[in-house]
């Protein structure tokens, strides 16, 4: 069985050139203005999500156990376009 899923309206003022944008790329992707934009949006609420997810992951981390980890990396050249340029 599905859940139904409540959807909510909001209105947004953007500039026209942004508008264009929005419509094109839709089009381009072959979907609507508006789930173009509720994709866009979900993708950027997804991002920040993960972001407080991983700072919040790193503070329970402790430098001794980076340490042990990164100890036993071997020292060796970077793989061909590894490189840290410069």
């Amino acid at each position: 069985m599905f859940k139904a899923i409540i959807m909510s309206t909001l209105t947004v003022q953007l500039p026209d050139s942004i508008r264009a944008q929005i419509d094109a790329l839709a089009r381009e992707d072959g979907v609507s203005p508006e789930q173009f934009l509720a994709t866009a949006a979900a993708e950027k609420v997804s991002a920040l999500r993960t972001v407080e997810f991983l700072r919040a992951e790193a503070a329970k981390g402790r430098r001794e156990d980076w340490d042990f980890v990164l100890d036993r990396v071997p020292a060796r050249r970077p793989w061909p376009g590894d490189e840290v340029p410069g």
